[in-house]
């Protein structure tokens, strides 16, 4: 999975007066998770863009000065409902020997049948919940859509690869084909004709 490099002060105090002048300082507070201490920080909001404001996945590496670095993927994140801006950032240290579960964006492949024949895709899960280690983190999950007919759903079970868990029910689709209105109109109209006899003939 790809990485981007997130650089970042340590907080020396993380009570609300000093979270509330670092946010008008155009900062943003942060915490990291899952190590031996949680670790409190700060960084500038430009820094998090390419990682809120994109449909990837990434894995995180942060620097916060005095040579000190920390493997993460983003948990969660806190933003202002009126002005969307970033208030806060939960982050989860990464080991190289223990699983992680995290969000990875689903990338269709090949070429439907269906579709072909007048059917309309419709991708019912964009993003799906992997576990992996570390190394083993996609940077995405192939939907082959190929084998997919008319009417036909692709169930997660069809989906994965080797060093990943897909952490979904197995009934939950990943897209289908559904009968678009033209195709239908078409196939009623064609029903219709069929049942109705021809000039002339009783």
């Amino acid at each position: 999975m790809k990485s981007i490099t997130i650089k970042g002060s340590e907080r020396e105090s993380v009570g609300k007066v000093a979270t509330k002048a670092l946010r008008n300082a155009g900062m943003v507070p942060c915490v990291i998770y899952g190590g031996n201490q949680t670790v409190h920080f700060a960084a500038e909001e430009a820094a998090f863009k390419n990682l809120v404001y994109t449909p990837n996945a990434h894995t995180v590496v942060i620097e916060i000065g005095n040579g000190k670095s920390f493997n993460a993927v983003l948990q969660d994140i806190q933003v202002h409902p009126v002005s969307d801006k970033i208030l806060h950032i939960d982050f989860f240290q990464l080991h190289d020997d223990k699983e992680i579960i995290m969000e990875v964006p689903v990338k269709v492949v090949g070429t439907s049948k269906g579709v072909l024949a007048g059917g309309v895709l419709r991708l019912n899960t964009r993003r799906l919940k992997v576990k992996a280690l570390p190394k083993n983190l996609p940077d995405f999950v192939e939907a082959d859509i190929s084998g997919l007919e008319m009417g036909n759903k692709l169930y997660v079970t069809k989906l994965g690869a080797a060093n990943i868990k897909l952490m979904h029910p197995d009934n939950t689709v990943v897209a289908q084909v559904r009968i678009s209105r033209a195709a239908m109109k078409a196939a009623q109209e064609a029903a219709k004709a069929a049942k109705t006899p021809a000039k002339g003939k009783k």
